[in-house]
């Protein structure tokens, strides 16, 4: 994300970019995912990723407050445990951006063709205009995606609570039994999926030297975050499961039948459409403009070719692999859950090596705070099963390439302004 104008965050576009970054379009498709792993007992995956989510956000809250940077995770693993921990963190995190903000724009795309009663060609043109968007408001740099970022996501919180509170009246508690209808390896699968929709602070934490105020200001966005999340995700996951019953797992557009539900079918259509266009738009937004400035800072730092340090060529090979990814998916007919479920685990293992770095970079109550949130995200991992394999491939490569110079990603210092594509 190019900072040519100097601009920096504010609490009111620094909340907004970071809730971006955790209340993504997921939240459309996750519902779903969830219920057909573990039926009604998925209400216990949503709250316990919620609460053990509290840590490893304040954890990377005082990591960014303390070490501001845009090499994110990278900047953090580099102090805590020298050079390659850390190229494997921004190389799991840069690699796996194009996959996630696809999979934020075909959930967009999947809504919109629903709600407008698109076939398969309309959906493929929703994502490719959302994945244009996204690129084209990251390209205009941060005072553009920022100020973007903040009416939209008022928008987006105002649509959900609209969703939530018109369905209650159709709650039925008849719709919670049979609870565990899978037992527990349920609950356990579900939240392997659910990560997808607690990730984030790893893509924030690249955007922290941007704050006015990184010391001040990040810890108060992230509590500011964790409330509107924690609200709407907890609300979301009551009401599908309530309202919908089994069709919360055959439907794989659940928040379309919760609105049904509440306001009536044709006044859910453009709502539902609205929703799905401002989820995925404001989590692409937050992941292209994270993503962009960890290559820029990877190639700073030598991890990257040096070209890509410069200028908006960060943003543009995200662009272009973003491109490749999209026409091999659509052409095959490849499937949303292998990308969330690849997006997941890369982001559980860039995650896991951020909270690891805070236990040996933080002191007091913060350093708690990390070990119980390093032990939680070994857990998630772990139940991405086989999905694990592409974090760990990609932890081999860098570990047999012997990459140049990565001791460099050590530098305090922050990609320079402008960088970042």
């Amino acid at each position: 994300m190019a900072n040519t104008t100097g601009h920096r965050l504010g609490l009111g576009q620094g909340t907004a970019l970071f809730v971006g970054a955790v209340l993504g379009p997921g939240v459309l498709a996750l519902p779903h995912l969830a219920a057909a792993a573990a039926g009604p007992s998925s209400i216990v995956a949503w709250a316990a990723l919620l609460a053990l989510s509290v840590p490893v956000a304040l954890t990377f809250a005082a990591l960014g407050a303390r070490h501001p940077d845009a090499g994110g995770v990278a900047t953090f693993a580099a102090r805590a445990f020298g050079p390659r921990p850390a190229v494997i963190a921004g190389y799991c995190f840069y690699a796996v951006v194009p996959v996630g903000v696809l999979a934020g724009a075909m959930i967009g795309g999947d809504y919109v063709a629903s709600a407008a009663g698109l076939g398969r060609v309309g959906t493929g043109a929703v994502t490719c205009a959302l994945l244009l968007a996204a690129f084209a408001a990251n390209h205009g740099g941060l005072r553009v995606s920022g100020r973007i970022q903040l009416v939209l996501v008022a928008i987006l919180a105002a649509l959900l609570i609209i969703g939530i509170v018109a369905a209650a009246p159709h709650l039925h508690t008849a719709n919670f039994t049979p609870f565990a209808p899978h037992g527990p390896l349920g609950v356990a699968h579900a939240a392997g999926v659910l990560f997808f929709a607690f990730a984030g602070w790893e893509a924030a934490s690249h955007l922290s030297a941007d704050f006015a105020d990184p010391r001040r200001l990040l810890p108060r966005a992230t509590v500011l975050t964790l409330l509107v999340v924690g609200a709407l995700y907890l609300g979301l996951a009551v009401a599908v499961t309530g309202v919908l019953g089994e069709r919360a797992a055959s439907s794989p557009v659940p928040l379309a039948l919760l609105l049904d539900e509440g306001i009536g079918a044709g006044a859910a259509r453009p709502v539902t459409a609205g929703a799905a266009l401002v989820l995925s738009f404001v989590a692409m937004n937050t992941y292209i403009a994270g993503g962009a400035r960890l290559g820029t800072a990877l190639a700073r730092d030598g991890s990257l070719p040096a070209a890509l340090a410069r200028g908006r060529r960060s943003l543009a090979l995200l662009a272009c692999a973003t491109g490749v990814l999209t026409a091999v998916v659509l052409a095959t007919g490849l499937g949303l859950d292998p990308l969330m479920r690849t997006t997941a685990a890369c982001l559980a293992a860039v995650t896991l090596i951020g909270t690891a770095s805070a236990t040996r970079l933080l002191t007091g109550r913060s350093r708690t705070l990390a070990r119980v949130g390093t032990l939680f995200t070994a857990v998630v991992l772990l139940s991405c099963g086989f999905y694990l394999a592409v974090p760990a491939v990609l932890a081999l490569a860098v570990l047999g390439l012997r990459l140049g110079r990565p001791a460099r990603a050590q530098s305090p210092h922050p990609a320079p302004a402008g960088a970042g594509g």
